[in-house]
């Protein structure tokens, strides 16, 4: 095997474990957004559910929810910057000793896209991600408040109580 051919065949490995890794990238994001369903229809059909008599179901659901968006926007950002640097830097690299140049090509025409400030797919998961996670705050809050209140009411009770006597 000749220099080109190790070349060539190197790129072409290269290449693939880069598609590999995108489809690894795409099952992972549909991991997460199936746990983001799951969380929501365990949210909708657990709603009356309580644990040791103060915690609900919705608040555990909701704080699990927050993770899994946290979990997921950082997957997603690990992931493009994994493919961005790791594969096309060195796809790229190698490129520089071929004939022609797709990666360095299908690169210039992303950041040409990206550049008329069009949404990427990463874009619109990361997004889903933060309302998920909005979405599943307010709720946690709206469910922890009533704990703090009960918890508040109870100390300024032990409070008044002591400062009466």
């Amino acid at each position: 095997m000749d220099r080109d051919e190790l070349i060539f065949e190197e790129y072409r490995l290269y290449a693939e474990q880069k598609e590999n890794f995108i489809d690894r990238n795409f099952r992972t994001n549909r991991f997460y957004m199936i746990s983001f369903v799951a969380i929501i229809f365990a949210l909708i059909f657990t709603g009356n559910v309580i644990f040791m008599s103060c915690i609900s179901a919705t608040l555990v659901f909701s704080l699990i929810g927050i993770f899994i968006c946290a979990l997921w926007w950082m997957n997603v950002d690990a992931y493009n910057i994994l493919i961005k640097i790791k594969f096309a830097n060195v796809l790229e690299q190698i490129e520089n000793s071929l004939p022609v140049k797709p990666v360095t090509d299908e690169y210039k025409g992303i950041e040409e896209y990206r550049n008329n400030k069009v949404f990427m797919f990463s874009d619109i998961q990361k997004f889903i991600a933060v309302i998920g996670a909005l979405f599943f705050f307010a709720i946690f809050v709206s469910e922890i408040s009533p704990i703090f209140v009960k918890i508040f009411e109870k100390i300024t009770t032990v409070f008044t109580v002591k400062g009466g006597i």
